[in-house]
């Protein structure tokens, strides 16, 4: 079967449509639902429950096989490496600071007055209840079901799961420790992707039973969010263009038209993965870098370079905290920044990683999981401009690191 052949039935026709689309549509019927149902729409927040908890359930190993594969498959050695990693973990840093001032500043989450949920534990204090109890099946670790607890169903279906995955990858030959690794990080982004395909059913579900339950107040509050989130992306390009004013030989709107086709890719595609060869091609032929420079800041420095999608990790706990009437004290914040980092450098060529990294941050700091599915209605949009930065923050590595003197062979 060729790529041109058309979806058949309704499932592939749906799954044909961008999955951003997906997730517009799914909030639109959500919020038509919710209106409909009113307070009966409250059942419906289990899909969104399942979703988030397999997405928490797969975090951690994700995380951790694609900040090992990262590290083991990098090459790059001695100074470049050291002032490569300054250069990253600065740019990081900054990133997470300028999203928790703004955050602190406009308090996004506090622009609308949301009456306390209350918990909703009330589907069955009579007796068990079985989708209650079925929701406790459902792993929330990959390790849970086999360590203690006697839940046989959690482990058939994490069984199933890696098991059908790994069909594909059954013939690989692993030679060595690389390969064993690269075929554990394909198999769990197999297994990612069949989740990431259950998102527009969470979104719809989430939406429908806030809209019904308390109406739209939340989505008022998720335009401040939004708002707050571009500001801090805004002043995050300003803190790019000026470095490379001051640390490199390219005038910073001269990069900026140098690398606008890279930007609308990033913009357009939602991945910076996809967007390196075109990154690296504008640095080169347009702006004129060094093609040492510009492959260490734009392959390289890639895949660890993710500052849009840490600041807004570090807007978005801030943000559900202060729309819970929550106060993260500073130390807390600073367990925000740590866990950021971490999570944005193992984000590199996840799809929708912001969503499977957020549960990590979520957790870190006690925030309660089962509000990222309202973030979701707004992240088809922000996951776009957060990839642009990731981007242009590759591009300012390496106009860094090309330095003040200009290569002979640039026009």
């Amino acid at each position: 079967m060729t790529d041109s052949t058309p979806p058949r039935g309704l499932l592939g026709r749906w799954n044909a449509i961008p999955l951003y689309l997906r997730i517009v549509i799914a909030l639109v019927l959500g919020a038509i639902t919710g209106v409909v149902l009113g307070e009966r729409a409250r059942i419906l927040e289990i899909p969104s429950q399942v979703i988030l908890q397999l997405l928490g359930a797969l975090a951690p190993p994700l995380i951790l096989v694609a900040v090992a594969h990262v590290l083991m498959t990098s090459e790059v050695k001695g100074k470049q490496a050291a002032r490569l990693f300054f250069l990253l973990l600065l740019n990081t840093c900054v990133a997470i600071v300028i999203g928790l001032t703004v955050a602190n500043v406009m308090q996004p989450g506090s622009w609308v007055e949301i009456e306390p949920e209350p918990v909703a534990e009330d589907l069955g204090e009579e007796g068990p209840n079985p989708l209650a109890l079925l929701i406790d099946k459902v792993p929330k670790s990959i390790l849970g079901p086999l360590a203690g607890r006697q839940n046989i169903i959690g482990v058939i279906l994490i069984a199933v799961a890696f098991g059908v995955a790994m069909r594909g990858v059954k013939h690989r030959e692993v030679g060595t420790v690389q390969d064993l690794v690269e075929v554990a990080y394909d198999t769990l982004l197999v297994v990612l992707h069949w989740i990431i395909q259950l998102v527009p059913i969470g979104v719809f579900a989430i939406v429908a039973k806030v809209v019904g339950v308390e109406g739209f107040g939340r989505f008022q509050a998720m335009g401040a969010f939004v708002l707050a989130v571009v500001i801090a992306l805004g002043l995050q390009t300003v803190w790019y263009l000026v470095r490379i004013k001051l640390f490199s030989w390219p005038r910073p709107l001269d990069v900026l038209r140098g690398v606008r086709d890279a930007l609308v890719m990033a913009f357009s595609t939602d991945s910076s993965t996809a967007t390196m060869p075109v990154t690296y091609a504008c640095l080169t032929e347009k702006v004129g870098l060094r093609e040492e420079s510009a492959s260490m800041g734009a392959l390289v420095g890639a895949n660890f370079n993710n500052d849009g999608t840490a600041l807004y990790e570090a807007m978005a706990a801030l943000f559900v905290a202060q729309l819970l009437g929550m106060d993260l004290s500073l130390s807390q914040q600073m367990i925000v920044v740590f866990t950021s980092i971490i999570a944005s450098v193992g984000a590199a060529g996840i799809p929708e990683a912001g969503i499977v990294t957020m549960t990590l941050v979520f957790t870190a700091v006690g925030l309660p999981i089962e509000q990222i599915p309202i973030l979701l209605t707004v992240d088809w949009f922000l996951d776009r401009c957060r990839t642009t930065i990731n981007v242009l923050g590759d591009v300012n590595v390496s106009c860094i690191l090309d330095g003040r003197t200009r290569p002979e062979t640039a026009a």
